[in-house]
């Protein structure tokens, strides 16, 4: 009895470092996050509490809708391209063969990178006036002349940001990618040799279903990380046009900070906070029935 409660004692004080960092930097902020929700508050005044007003006042916030919706179009456009790319790159960095230095060096450098100094790159690449990518189009023909990506259309610019994003992080869901595919037991690829089976056969019969759990442990970053979209929009489009490139978090950043509305900005953050529990008891699911 006391030796197991010993025990009991010393696996806490192992645990208890890690418990203290979750207290205070996720459990504090979400509780304080909620209670600020429920008040007027402003960096100026004494916070008035309100109750749920602020919640009532999003839903018919039109700006705060266009700037989810935005969100999630960014975010079906790029984590596609970020699974399957980083997939394929995978696939040629696994093998055995000379390209595998070069994927693995030139994909991955940009990931180390921080993502502000990248955008400001992808910023400076993408301009009208002497921006290199205007003119490979127009060296190559493809244009005619230069063309405005950024902060003039928000499909362009959202196209534009997504490209340079993928630059920047495709490298991290490749090497995770890598590391699921090698896990793959030898034995099992020897074993579908033997039976003749080919390289594509191989693939999507053994290898993908061996590393799904890996495809939706990416997925899940790469949709969170989309959702908490900020600094390439503020760096490379700062919202325009008339806010249409404004993500979910840049508009919380807005009514928290410029237009100084502390508890609406709250609120925007807890219904941001919910979808993206949402997508993570979704893959939590997902991950579950693969293991059946």
């Amino acid at each position: 009895m006391y030796r197991s409660r010993r025990a009991g004692l010393v696996g806490l004080a192992y645990l208890a470092p890690a418990l203290a960092f979750v207290l205070v930097f996720t459990v504090y902020p979400l509780g304080r996050m909620m209670w600020m929700s429920l008040h007027n508050w402003s960096l100026l005044t004494p916070p008035v509490f309100v109750g749920f007003d602020n919640y009532e006042r999003l839903f018919g916030d039109r700006q705060f809708w266009v700037s989810f919706l935005f969100t999630l179009k960014y975010t079906a456009l790029i984590t596609p391209v970020l699974i399957i790319g980083g997939y394929l790159l995978a696939m040629l960095t696994a093998q055995n063969t000379p390209l595998r230095k070069v994927t693995r060096t030139v994909v991955f450098v940009p990931v180390v990178i921080g993502l502000g100094v990248s955008s400001l790159l992808w910023y400076w690449l993408f301009s009208a006036d002497f921006g290199l990518v205007n003119r490979a189009l127009m060296d190559l023909g493809v244009v005619s002349g230069p063309v405005l990506w950024l902060g003039v259309d928000a499909d362009t610019s959202n196209v534009a940001i997504s490209a340079s994003v993928v630059w920047k992080v495709i490298g991290f869901g490749m090497i995770l990618f890598v590391g699921a595919i090698q896990a793959v037991p030898t034995e099992i690829n020897e074993a579908t040799l033997v039976d003749g089976a080919g390289y594509w056969q191989r693939v999507t019969r053994v290898i993908l279903p061996l590393t799904l759990r890996t495809v939706l442990l990416v997925t899940l970053l790469s949709v969170i990380g989309s959702l908490l979209a900020f600094d390439q929009f503020y760096i490379m489009t700062a919202g325009q046009p008339q806010n249409e490139t404004a993500t979910s978090v840049f508009y919380v950043y807005l009514n928290s900070f410029p237009y100084l509305k502390l508890g609406y900005g709250a609120a925007l953050s807890m219904v941001l906070a919910v979808t993206i529990l949402a997508f993570t008891v979704v893959q939590l699911l997902l991950a579950r029935r693969s293991e059946v």
